[in-house]
């Protein structure tokens, strides 16, 4: 079935297709948005464990044109942070077209627009859309990822990704593995400790450490000084408050925070007391999981140990291109922006993404209403 569309088609109703919808609404621009979900901001309805909370400052997560509630804490919970999504959504008066799973992309030359194909998960029906402006706003955190490990589907215990734990409350005095040193990993292992479970995790890669309050000091500073001087003031706080974790299985990398972060997407690791459970022996550091055998799990060091429980912190993936065809300048395979900050966000022929740069809040912040505004000047 086909579709007339408005002038543009945002794909995604996360944080940065609601950021997108709000910008294009304020300048009167008329668009849909389709959200393969039966919600908007699923992966923090849905998909996200009790105790999550921002790790920066409130001040540095806003969507545009709107700010958190006055009362709301510095770090907000997860409750809260739900409860400002609706309140957006509410106040610009955002309609997604939900359950509609994007399965194609295509520009067409002769019409000049984007045919932009649809499926209703419920019907099966495929619709397509026609616009002008084609924004994707799937978010970085799209697919869940979890690698191929040998022997993991003899494993009887249970086998979760991260988006489908909620807290440690299940696994009280159970052995259980934690595979992924991101932020999410890390706060799931801290979670599981102190709800009883005798916890491990395995930390692959050097990884830095940062508390709170130095990761929110470096965000200031980059407004006066060049990230590698902010990069380096950064590792010496992180040295002064952690000291040498390299003996408890935490390596420092040899380039800095915020350069890992542009460079590779890594981002450090937020410290919420996860360091002291490693300093006290409550989380056991592993090196790289190599195999499974039954309950037993090997590592690269050749050490086995048994598990009741596995839980997969390992990230995602992006589908971006499997459905968005012709497009060799903006996103990567993995769905990333390629060109560089600060054109970044804008692709040819009517294409544009939004959060997809690995900035955060801030950056789809930014994206939305770049693309918003860059769309009101060809209309």
């Amino acid at each position: 079935m086909e579709q007339e569309a408005a002038a543009a088609v945002v794909v995604g109703a996360g944080p940065s297709g609601l950021a997108a919808s709000a910008c294009l609404k304020t300048l009167s621009i008329p668009h849909i948005i389709l959200e393969r979900e039966d919600c908007f901001a699923s992966l923090w309805k849905k998909y996200a464990y009790d105790r999550l909370h921002l790790h920066v400052r409130k001040r540095y997560c806003e969507l545009p044109h709107m700010h958190f509630p006055p009362d709301y804490p510095e770090y907000v919970p997860k409750d809260q942070l739900l409860r400002y999504f609706d309140d957006y959504v509410a106040r610009f008066g955002i309609e997604p077209a939900y359950r509609r799973s994007v399965e194609s992309a295509v520009y067409d030359e002769g019409d000049e627009r984007w045919r932009v194909g649809a499926r209703d998960v419920g019907s099966g029906e495929v619709m397509e859309y026609r616009c002008r402006f084609l924004v994707v706003a799937t978010g970085e955190s799209s697919d869940a990822f979890i690698p191929e490990v040998e022997g993991i589907e003899g494993f009887g215990g249970k086998v979760i990704h991260s988006t489908r734990y909620r807290n440690g409350k299940e696994f009280e005095n159970s052995r259980v593995l934690v595979v992924g040193s991101g932020n999410s990993g890390m706060e799931i292992a801290l979670d599981l400790a102190n709800h009883g479970a005798r916890t491990s995790i395995v930390v692959r890669s050097p990884v830095h450490v940062l508390s709170r309050g130095i990761a929110n000091l470096g965000m200031a500073l980059l407004k006066y000084f060049s990230p590698g001087t902010v990069d380096s003031l950064l590792v010496l706080l992180s040295k002064l408050v952690y000291g040498d974790m390299s003996k408890y299985g935490l390596r420092r990398p040899s380039e800095g925070p915020l350069l890992m972060k542009t460079k590779y997407g890594k981002f450090p690791f937020i410290d919420l007391g996860t360091c002291q459970k490693i300093k006290s022996g409550e989380i056991q550091v592993l090196p790289a999981l190599k195999r499974i055998e039954g309950d037993v799990a090997e590592f690269e060091d050749g050490k086995s140990h048994p598990f009741d429980a596995i839980v997969f912190c390992t990230g995602f993936k992006r589908s971006t291109h499997k459905w968005l065809k012709g497009d060799d300048y903006l996103l990567n395979e993995d769905g990333i922006a390629k060109p560089s900050f600060p054109n970044h966000w804008k692709g040819e022929k009517g294409l544009y993404c939004v959060g997809l740069s690995r900035g955060g809040f801030p950056g789809a912040t930014s994206d939305a209403q770049n693309v918003a505004d860059d769309i009101k000047s060809q209309l």
